[in-house]
């Protein structure tokens, strides 16, 4: 019997988790995902509190509601993930995944006083004119006000460059945020590899930026592609991601 929208979701964060735990992009039991799975986007699955990314089964994420205040006081629910995704699941109805993510390169780059990705190459360019940027960290994120802040910052952008703190990412399918969250951290990593040469960057002029940037949204099916071949390691070497 196929799975429904619901079981589908749970099995792809889950796997997501595991893809995230494999390469080494997470940060100790924090940072946060979550899949909206109600067609006003409210309804959504969580990460529960403090739980290794590498052991997240499907049925460990946690069925919230962005409307019901008292998840909040869930002892299974971390409060900054309650306050940045419950705020965005509750006033971005259209945003469906949101991962959040503190990535060594990404969060290097976040860290500079001019956080910002020139595009240097191709991966470089996905992100051109295409990257909200936060310069106003306070602290941890875990107030209702704070979540409602970075929801506003997004804007008409799919990913929020959160200076001295990491990286959200939002999209459509799990899959499509897992290839764009992985891309941006090895542009990051390229980027940050070539500053380091103490060399002048060699920009793309912005029409080519441009161009390369369209043709990356032209691709979600080579995103998903790249998501379902990882999805399918994680199954086979630990097939209780499925349970």
């Amino acid at each position: 019997m196929p799975l429904s929208f619901e079981e589908q979701t749970r099995v792809d964060l889950a796997a997501c988790f595991r893809i995230i735990a494999h390469l080494n992009l997470h940060e100790a039991v924090a940072n946060h995902f979550s899949a909206a799975v109600s067609a006003d986007g409210k309804r959504f699955l969580l990460n529960p509190k403090w739980k290794h990314f590498s052991r997240i089964r499907a049925s460990d994420l946690l069925l919230l509601d962005a409307d019901d205040s008292s998840c909040a006081e869930r002892n299974d629910v971390d409060s900054t993930a309650w306050s940045i995704h419950g705020q965005i699941h509750q006033r971005l109805p259209q945003v469906k995944v949101v991962l959040h993510l503190h990535p060594v390169y990404t969060t290097a780059v976040a860290c500079l006083a001019n956080p910002h990705i020139p595009p240097i190459d191709q991966n470089t360019a996905r992100y051109f004119n295409r990257v909200a940027v936060d310069e106003l960290y306070g602290g941890m994120a875990d107030t209702v006000a704070e979540g409602a802040r970075l929801a506003g910052l997004l804007g008409d952008k799919s990913r929020l460059l959160m200076g001295n703190h990491g990286v959200m990412v939002t999209a459509p399918t799990v899959g499509e945020a897992f290839d764009d969250i992985w891309t941006l951290e090895r542009a990051s990593q390229i980027l940050v590899t070539a500053w380091s040469t103490g060399q002048p960057l060699k920009v793309l002029a912005d029409d080519v930026a441009e161009k390369t940037a369209r043709d990356w949204c032209k691709i979600a099916d080579f995103s998903q592609r790249h998501f379902e071949e990882m999805k399918q390691m994680m199954i086979e070497q630990d097939p209780s991601v499925l349970d």
